[in-house]
């Protein structure tokens, strides 16, 4: 399967990173979705503590150019919020679902991002700390680190830094996934009760390859800031698509879709780890980076079977079609419309899909855990049959 994505200078499974730190110690909950510590900040036995660092990645260049073009400025408090879940989901996975603290890291090129952008972000980063804590995800901004490397930096990095102390009682550990398990997957596309506007799924992986393969040369002649070095000699960009093009239905232009601020399933996971029994839960997987190959890294000796019964998002179909890639190399780069799986005893299920309907959020039934001889994951889109 030809990997599309390395040629733009990313990794979707970032197996390099993965080698990088095999050897490092795996903390307390080594088959944890998240690094997880005893309570070195409060001493108790009964509390666990972990923090977790991640970004929005390259949508910030998409930001870039849609401001750019349209002097819009509400589109970075998107990003704010997409660097927010990119942590705060991830933690959700380990059983963490209140009470965090989070800064943020802003690396920028003072020359092209001024301080009206700067405002944004933080505008968004504290207004969307408030809608959490309105449903009981209590988030604290604690402020951070706005560092002007223009020698660095070419346009704007917008990472942050999240942490919690939660009860040892909730830990979550996803190598407890085991035979006999049901999978359900969680919508990133529509629209859910507390979002106000609808989603198209995106999130924030696989970025770089869309912004590619979508975006047409003009951006490369007129925004050589937003692409690597590497690439503009061979014109950069190379799709169809001006940003306020719409080939996508339901949004009014191709900046919107791609720009939609990633979804986070917090208040849901909250809900359903607080009304259901602990033991009926085995695992939470955040389907980012690697797509739907992720559950991979976290499972023993079980097959993880996945069926294909939702309609993959037409986001990720345009990106298929135009990058002329096959599905199993679009479903280990994008969520392809599914980012949260729950795998839990099929007992909980019915609750569970009560609890994402009264969020209107849409939940599948995409598979089953089998026994196996080794971990392995299958996929079955109509007559296509895959595995990792």
């Amino acid at each position: 399967m030809q990997d599309l994505y390395s040629r733009f200078g990313a990794s979707s499974g970032k197996e390099d990173v993965h080698a990088a730190i095999q050897n490092l110690d795996k903390g307390i909950a080594p088959g944890a979705f998240c690094k997880v510590l005893p309570d070195i900040l409060g001493k108790d036995a009964d509390f666990l503590n972990v923090m977790h660092a991640d970004g929005a990645g390259t949508k910030s260049i998409l930001a870039y150019l849609y401001w750019r073009e349209t002097g819009d400025l509400n589109v970075w408090k998107g990003i704010a919020q997409d660097s927010i879940v990119m942590n705060l989901d991830d933690l959700l996975c380990v059983g963490a679902t209140t009470d965090f603290v989070i800064t943020s890291t802003l690396g920028r090129n003072k020359r092209l991002i001024p301080g009206e952008v700067i405002k944004a972000i933080i505008e968004g980063t504290e207004e969307f700390c408030e809608s959490m804590r309105s449903m009981g995800v209590n988030i604290y901004f604690a402020g951070g680190e706005t560092a002007d490397v223009g020698d660095l930096v070419k346009t704007v990095i917008v990472d942050s830094n999240i942490s919690c102390r939660f009860p040892k009682k909730n830990l979550i550990t996803a190598s407890k996934i085991e035979e006999g398990d049901l999978i359900l997957g969680l919508a990133s596309y529509g629209q859910t009760s507390y979002e106000s506007t609808p989603n198209s799924g995106i999130a924030s992986n696989g970025i770089t390859l869309a912004r590619h393969i979508l975006l047409s040369e003009f951006y490369s002649d007129q925004y050589p800031e937003s692409i690597d070095a590497h690439f503009s000699q061979s014109g950069g960009y190379k799709g169809p698509f001006r940003l306020q093009d719409a080939p996508i239905s339901g949004f009014e232009n191709l900046g919107e879709a791609l720009l939609s601020p990633t979804r986070t399933f917090a208040p849901v996971v909250k809900k359903l780890l607080e009304e259901t029994d602990q033991k009926e839960i085995s695992g939470l997987i955040h389907s980012t980076g690697g797509g739907h190959s992720k559950v991979k890294n976290f499972i023993g000796n079980v097959t993880v079977n996945k069926t294909v019964n939702w309609e993959v998002p037409e986001v990720f179909r345009l990106i298929q079609r135009e990058a002329g890639i096959d599905d199993p190399e679009l479903f280990k780069t994008f969520n392809c419309g599914i980012r949260m799986e729950i795998y839990c005893k099929p007992s909980a299920a019915e609750k569970i899909e009560r609890i994402c309907k009264s969020y209107e959020l849409t939940v599948y039934r995409i598979g089953t855990v089998t026994k196996s001889e080794s971990p392995e994951v299958k996929i079955q889109s109509g007559d296509q049959k895959w595995s990792y």
